[in-house]
């Protein structure tokens, strides 16, 4: 059942790294974790989220906000193929298949109103670096729930869309997924496990929830999870303050401005 909430974007994504942060490289085990901590910590998913937003907004490359905003939040924890990247002034994309490109999809599909035009501008965010074809396809299976998912498609036609399309197993359960699963970075290694936490979710909440205990890549995958949790749900508004509490001045800044030009 959808709750009752006042609509939002990019904070499912936003909420999902903050809370999944401190799990990234320490498993968690215990079912009824605190959601968020004293520490007000975000990590590159939300930064490139933001800066995607700011592109969109702003009418300009992809590649040239992530350039700006990476640059601007350098301890946000990239990744080593990305900093290389980024030291190269974003020139050459580097046939990434990780799911940073599925971390920072969200506002594609927000700004954006059919399957077309979205399943593009999420691919031209994800090529500025993650030009393999695995790295477009997370980008792309991601923006393509969230879209189904804010214009009331049911879990069982946005599972049947998502698979149809990019071929992903939606079908397994995270009772069989979790006993085996390893921390992945990559694309086809976690975005899947990310959108079946979602579709196995009851709430905003449990979606996070699913996706941290799953024990791998914790907070990108309850970002990507997040993201299509909040076109599904909502988010709380206790989660949304929260969130809000945490941000920088300049990154909320874009996430309002963004709220009034997509909702």
């Amino acid at each position: 059942m959808k709750n009752s909430v006042h609509p939002t974007c990019l904070f499912g994504a936003i909420a999902g790294d903050m809370i999944g942060f401190r799990f990234e490289w320490n498993k968690c085990t215990d079912l009824d974790f605190a959601l968020f901590t004293k520490n007000p910590h975000f990590t590159d998913d939300t930064v490139l989220t933001v800066a995607v937003a700011d592109a969109i907004l702003n009418q300009r490359g992809f590649g040239e906000a992530i350039v700006e905003y990476a640059r601007k939040y350098p301890k946000a924890g990239y990744g080593s193929f990305f900093r290389r990247w980024l030291a190269n002034d974003g020139i050459e994309p580097y046939n990434s298949f990780g799911n940073g490109s599925a971390m920072r999809v969200s506002p594609a599909a927000w700004a954006f109103n059919t399957e077309e035009d979205i399943l593009r501008e999420a691919e031209y965010s994800a090529a500025v670096t993650h030009n393999h074809p695995e790295g477009i396809k997370g980008a792309q299976s991601v923006a393509l729930a969230i879209y189904l998912a804010r214009v009331g498609t049911g879990k069982d036609q946005i599972r049947e869309q998502v698979e149809t399309r990019f071929g992903y197993n939606l079908r397994r359960t995270l009772a069989e997924i979790q006993p085996t699963y390893q921390w992945d970075s990559t694309s086809p290694g976690s975005v899947p496990e990310s959108i079946i936490a979602f579709l196995e979710s009851t709430d905003f909440e449990s979606t996070v929830r699913n996706a941290i205990l799953l024990g791998g890549d914790a907070d990108t995958m309850a970002a990507i999870a997040g993201s299509i949790a909040e076109a599904y749900y909502g988010v709380p508004e206790e989660i949304v303050s929260e969130v809000r509490k945490r941000l920088p001045a300049d990154l909320l800044d874009v996430v309002d401005r963004f709220q009034i030009y997509a909702i």
